[in-house]
């Protein structure tokens, strides 16, 4: 029997944080039978105002104040889009509201909120998800079918993303600079998805770190470009390379094991693509271009309305948090640093 209308439950949606992404988002909600966005926050009053024309949501529910919105209004759950360093005391309060909470990445700044949250997170009913896209896509799905849920063991790595980042060095006003606000340099913000991806998809588990970093300004927490080597437990290692002054965005990932290796490529924000390599060398066709996919906002309400673990989950954040702190340890004091807390 189809599912009438008046059987769906509408969740009830607040956004902490306006922009690009709060607007693309917000629009993904409102697709949604089972969603809506109704009340927004922001300390910018003009961009609450441009935000809330776009999404359809009335003046009365617009906030400068997120907390009050919190309290104010009969929320179901947030998206949290601001700055990466508000992330960990949005979420809290949320949480603390019995709120189901989708928050962008990275969840945290540093490993001590992280293991936090992962403990509320997983003591509580409510969903906590991150928004690592990559977990939802086709390609990389496969991949983890291949090694984190399968049988074959990944032995070398290699990866990469680029992004054109200059603007916001050159100027320096940006929160991106500003590593109260966003935890790091490039690799804070927009490496973490080629860490996370590795993790999720390998399910190895890191045991050293050793990183090389160029830095805005002499700034050891605001890298312009690194490069750093993973060694697994496994012995498998992966070779990291992440530049933020280069001008095109450009990704892969490439990782063998003894039945040959899956690439999984894309360029700009288009869907990442995937292709497999066999034992012998030769390339299998056709590529896997992505395919369709469900939205962050379609994956976190399902979560929460079929009672499971969302696509990102909290504890995949800790472990990403984790290799990026010591990545950034080993640049600053040029060591080794032993992965210790997975």
């Amino acid at each position: 029997m189809t599912e009438s209308t008046s059987d769906i439950t509408m969740n009830r949606i607040g956004i902490v944080g306006t922009g690009n992404l709060g607007i693309v988002l917000g629009k993904q909600f409102n697709q949604l039978t089972s969603a809506e966005i109704t009340a927004i926050t922001d300390i910018d009053s003009a961009a609450l105002s441009r935000t809330a024309t776009k999404l359809g949501v009335p003046e009365t529910s617009l906030y400068n104040d997120y907390e009050r919105m919190l309290d104010d209004e009969p929320l179901d759950a947030i998206l949290i889009v601001t700055p990466n360093g508000l992330h960990y005391e949005q979420t809290v309060a949320a949480l603390d509201r019995e709120l189901h909470v989708l928050c962008e990445k990275p969840l945290t700044i540093n490993t001590a909120d992280a293991e936090a949250l992962v403990e509320r997170d997983e003591l509580n009913d409510t969903v906590l998800m991150v928004g690592y896209q990559r977990h939802l896509n086709p390609g990389f799905i496969e991949a983890r079918k291949r090694w984190a849920l399968g049988d074959l063991t990944p032995k070398f790595i290699t990866a990469e993303i680029t992004q054109d980042w200059r603007h916001h060095f050159d100027k320096g006003t940006n929160w991106r600079m500003d590593t109260a606000l966003s935890g790091g340099g490039h690799l804070y913000t927009t490496g973490t998805h080629v860490i996370d991806a590795i993790l999720w998809v390998t399910g190895l588990t890191p045991k050293y770190v050793t990183a090389e970093m160029e830095w805005h300004d002499d700034i050891e927490r605001l890298d312009k470009q690194s490069s750093i080597i993973i060694e697994f437990e496994n012995g498998a290692i992966a070779n990291v390379s992440d530049s933020g002054i280069v001008p095109r965005t450009r990704e892969h990932i490439h990782i063998w094991d003894d039945r040959g290796a899956v690439y999984l490529e894309g360029r700009e924000w288009d869907n990442r693509t995937m292709k497999k390599v066999n034992e012998d060398g030769s390339e299998l066709s056709p590529y896997m271009n992505g395919g369709e996919r469900k939205t962050k906002p379609e994956a976190f309400i399902e979560s929460i309305q079929e009672n499971v673990a969302p696509p990102a989950t909290a504890r995949d954040a800790l472990r990403t948090t984790i290799v990026k702190e010591a990545a950034y340890e080993s640049a600053a004091i040029n060591e080794r640093i032993e992965i210790t807390g997975l």
